[in-house]
């Protein structure tokens, strides 16, 4: 088992992260070698975990570049066959990381191995589903044994260095959501696979992000969901109708985005601003692309 620990290095991307929910992940995989990169540059934070755990090595960013980015830097930088991408808000024991390692030795043309993930309540939470031309569909139906699945949430994933360098790492253009589908997607279109143990538990809390600002909470949730999501769906090219959605309704945010500031409802005001930016600045990236498409 000992050289299983060895042959892993376990990544963590944080931005403005709960110390509470940092600790709780943290003391569950003490023996595996840490990277943390910190996207909100909380040297606080970082003197903190130093003190009270064996990382080995803790990034600081001077500003948010975003979890694709962040991420990619560190599995470049790792020297071990095998990497988990393992959000701070998650909780997997020692062994269940060995187990999820094992498993995926044991599967020919396996890309990712993860876990089942339960509330902290211990009800199934959000797990693998198959991918559709409309959305991303959520399963939460219990399963037997291992499972060849079509995606599955990000938020403890193992794969091999080399795997996800050959297949071009985590797409940068993606900010922070839908990477999981994304790399999951890539990997079943080169004949690799993607594997969920019902027989290895994680317990995922989706934590509480630090960020006091609820202006600046719902800004940065809203428009790097909405961004991420048209440029996931036009990347893949199967569903153009959630940039002709957003295009028709751009007016009515725009009136609900001046409504809502009249009425002192700043958090509404601020929810159609940011989707109406983030359609601004993907459609001037790419809506001469899109025009050839529709």
């Amino acid at each position: 088992m000992s050289k299983l620990i060895k042959d892993i290095t376990i990544i963590i991307v944080l931005y403005q992260e709960n110390l509470d929910l940092l600790r709780n992940c943290l003391k569950n995989i003490k023996n595996f070698k840490i990277i943390i990169i910190d996207n909100s540059n909380n040297i606080k934070l970082k003197n903190q975990i130093i003190k009270e755990f064996e990382i080995y090595k803790y990034i600081l960013n001077n500003k948010n570049i975003g979890f694709t980015k962040a991420a990619n830097r560190v599995i470049n930088f790792v020297n071990t066959d095998y990497v988990m991408n393992l959000n701070a808000d998650c909780i997997i024991k020692e062994n269940a990381i060995l187990e999820l390692i094992t498993a995926h030795k044991k599967y020919n043309n396996c890309f990712i191995t993860t876990p089942t993930f339960y509330d902290n309540k211990n009800q199934l939470t959000d797990n693998s589903s198959c991918f559709s031309d409309k959305e991303i569909s959520k399963n939460k139906t219990k399963f037997d044994g291992d499972v060849c699945v079509d995606w599955v949430i990000g938020s403890a994933i193992l794969f091999k260095k080399k795997d996800i360098q050959d297949i071009g790492m985590f797409d940068e253009n993606l900010f922070l959501y839908y990477l999981d589908e994304d790399i999951c997607r890539r990997a079943r279109d080169i004949k690799k696979t993607v594997i969920q143990l019902s027989n290895v538990k994680a317990v995922h809390s989706h934590g509480i992000s630090k960020v006091r600002n609820i202006f600046k909470k719902v800004y940065l949730r809203t428009y790097y969901f909405t961004y991420d999501e048209l440029y996931y769906f036009f990347k893949i090219g199967k569903n153009n109708s959630t940039y002709d959605k957003l295009k028709k309704n751009i007016k009515s945010y725009l009136f609900k985005f001046i409504f809502n500031i009249f009425l002192f409802r700043f958090s509404k005001s601020i929810y159609y601003f940011s989707k109406i930016k983030a359609f601004k600045d993907f459609s001037k990236k790419y809506d001469y692309l899109m025009k050839e498409i529709l």
